[in-house]
């Protein structure tokens, strides 16, 4: 499925309450800017049971006080395998997400930091991390070059 079809998917399986599925429209560029550099269309994420994403949690070597909570993003299943524990564990699946799905969900996964999409199947040393500050400050830029200019402006001598 190509980034217009996602972005058609999420719109189409938004909840129909007037406002979601024309915020999906509105932020869709952004989105596609994103995905357009990464080299898959979809990734393959853990996940337990319930379908609850696994966060991976990071210490900074020189300040273990400093942590970032992360989602891998892997290009493969076999990588998946490769390079986690996550065949070693019965209750922990990994399911593959369509990128413009996972971008658009990291705008509100409070708990997470940073997706890090590994790019080389086979390899986790080329990888590209899309931190979640830097997305949603991207969209809401977006957002306000897009607001149309108030079409009746109070006129100066109002008072």
């Amino acid at each position: 499925m190509d980034l217009q079809a996602q972005i058609q998917s999420l719109v189409d399986n938004a909840p129909q309450d007037g406002v979601t599925p024309q915020l999906m429209i509105a932020i869709a560029p952004v989105l596609q800017a994103i995905a357009q550099p990464l080299r898959h269309l979809q990734y393959y994420i853990l996940q337990d049971m319930d379908h609850h994403w696994i966060v991976t949690t990071l210490s900074n070597r020189t300040n273990p006080n400093l942590e970032k909570r992360v989602i891998y993003a892997f290009p493969t299943l076999q990588d998946v395998s490769t390079n986690t524990d996550a065949g070693l564990d019965p209750q922990v699946i990994a399911a593959p997400i369509p990128v413009i799905h996972l971008l658009f969900q990291l705008v509100a996964l409070e708990p997470v930091d940073s997706i890090v999409f590994f790019e080389t199947p086979g390899t986790m040393s080329n990888a590209v991390e899309i931190p979640r500050h830097q997305l949603q400050s991207q969209i809401q830029g977006f957002l306000h070059t897009q607001q149309k200019p108030n079409s009746s402006p109070i006129p100066p001598d109002i008072a």
